[in-house]
């Protein structure tokens, strides 16, 4: 068994009970970490906090990652509260509705940008606020997806957030290593999350995924807080710079 009793993680992008912020949240919880957990505003904040409130010993903070000064504040409060932080957990990801669906050409300036801000900025901007806390080093994971990599229809300008993510992962990873913090990806099958749903015929993917994925089933949150748990503890000490998969072997299959 995994025990991160002493370690104290903070956790980014809870929105519902189907985050797979919450998944990763569990498990870490039930290894003994102690937890920090984000929400993304004051709309939010009765939702996640009715599921902090499950986790005894964890506590909740209203984060928005496209606001520096909202990331400095919450820093300043985690350093104050727990001097140190060893693992950061970053399930943040947001592109407009309208960028989701139909012709990747027709995307839109705005939605381009703020993808690549919310998904992929801002891991950057949490991560160099938790690096001077991670004092005995640290582990920092986000979360990508397969369309990073091949084309997966409706999912546009979020996959190439997502490959600009990973990208950004491999330079935090070279960065970091000298402080001993490991920067590693988790790239799991789609699963019915908030954000999610907002890619058009999420349904189809997941069918398709099922159908076609070794294990023939989807993927759910607390199998990819599994894989967190094992990057956030000591078995993962050698491993930065990567990317996981948790697809049930989607990505494997070339047809």
């Amino acid at each position: 068994m995994i025990d991160l009793a002493g370690k104290t993680a903070v956790v980014f992008g809870l929105a519902n009970k189907r985050s797979i912020a919450w998944g990763i949240a569990q498990k870490l919880h039930e290894a003994g970490a102690t937890l920090a957990i984000c929400y993304q505003n004051e709309r939010m904040k009765m939702e996640a906090q009715s599921l902090i409130d499950e986790l005894p010993g964890a506590s909740g903070f209203q984060c928005d990652v496209s606001n520096d000064q909202e990331i400095e504040t919450l820093f300043a409060a985690l350093k104050d509260k727990y001097a140190k932080l060893d693992i950061l957990v970053h399930a943040v990801a947001f592109a407009p509705a309208a960028d989701l669906k139909g012709d990747f050409l027709m995307t839109s300036r705005e939605g381009f940008r703020t993808a690549m801000d919310v998904s992929v900025y801002s891991l950057i901007a949490v991560t160099r606020g938790a690096a001077p806390l991670m004092t005995e080093g640290g582990s920092v994971m986000t979360l990508s997806y397969y369309a990073a990599e091949k084309v997966v229809p409706n999912y546009n300008v979020m996959a190439v957030a997502k490959s600009g993510l990973e990208s950004t992962v491999r330079y935090l990873a070279a960065n970091l290593g000298t402080r001993n913090i490991r920067v590693n990806a988790i790239s799991a099958g789609p699963i019915k999350t908030l954000a999610a749903r907002g890619v058009g015929d999420l349904s189809e993917m997941l069918r398709s995924h099922a159908d076609r994925a070794p294990l023939h089933r989807n993927v759910d949150q607390l199998e990819v807080g599994g894989t967190a748990l094992f990057l956030a503890s000591d078995l993962s000490s050698a491993i930065t710079g990567e990317v996981m998969y948790v697809d049930c072997g989607y990505n494997i299959m070339g047809y």
